[in-house]
């Protein structure tokens, strides 16, 4: 057989094999996860919370979720988030507790309507400030702001020295026991690079959370944030918090 009826012959057989095959098998196989990894650009975004106190009903679920979620230690003093709950008397100081966190919600107290003049719920978690003084005292680098604006731990330079546990003016961050690095809410980042929303959003049966893009219109932020008046936590301190706040009172701290 001469080189010409060889290579005749071959692409007959690769004729054949097209026709048999399915297209599917003959696709590369990309992995989903990995292909929308590669597609999503932190420049594009800039995302911040919204939390309506009003909405907020001091269920726990969101401490749960974030405690599942992110593998936090199931002791009691360990919190990615947690619920606040303040009780303002017609007389005398103000109450503020969070047993466990809020995780298992709270117990009615003892005082009699007529003797509270307010009682509403607080959700606080790490405020990923715009000017954030755990990456300022860092001596490692461990803690930063990515590009799309979220303040992120890297716990294989972490150090566990515990200056940025005590730099944080909300008292947002921990050592965990478990790798003996600083620990914190950071948006559940692992998701929202694959378009989801962290899980304390996602099981708020009020939607008391809001999250998304700050400035981007379409989303449901810039929406909570152009329809309420919102406030931030220590806004004298000009850490320039991205968790916004609508109809909080001046007695939360």
């Amino acid at each position: 057989m001469n080189k010409n009826n060889t290579q005749q012959t071959r692409r007959e057989f690769i004729k054949k094999c097209l026709h048999i095959l399915p297209l599917a098998t003959l696709m590369p196989i990309v992995p989903v996860r990995s292909q929308s990894h590669q597609e999503y650009d932190p420049t594009e975004h800039d995302y911040g919370m919204g939390i309506d106190v009003n909405k907020c009903i001091g269920c726990g679920r969101c401490v749960q979720a974030c405690k599942i979620e992110n593998k936090v230690p199931k002791q009691s003093f360990y919190f990615r988030t947690w619920i606040e709950r303040y009780i303002i008397p017609v007389e005398g100081e103000t109450f503020v507790d969070s047993p466990d966190g809020g995780i298992n919600g709270f117990e009615k107290k003892e005082i009699a309507e007529t003797e509270i003049l307010r009682t509403f719920f607080v959700p606080k978690l790490c405020n990923h400030c715009a000017n954030p003084p755990c990456v300022q005292v860092c001596p490692v680098g461990a803690t930063f702001t990515s590009r799309d604006g979220v303040v992120l731990m890297d716990n294989e330079y972490c150090i566990g020295c515990r200056y940025c546990i005590q730099a944080c003016p909300y008292g947002a961050r921990f050592l965990n026991p478990n790798t003996k690095t600083a620990d914190k809410c950071n948006f559940c980042y692992h998701r929202i690079v694959k378009g989801l929303s962290p899980a304390c959003v996602e099981v708020c049966p009020t939607q008391a959370r809001v999250f998304g893009e700050i400035l981007k219109k379409p989303t449901p932020l810039a929406r909570f944030l152009r329809f309420n008046e919102v406030q931030v936590l220590k806004p004298d301190l000009n850490t320039d918090p991205k968790v916004y706040y609508a109809n909080l009172d001046g007695e939360v701290r």
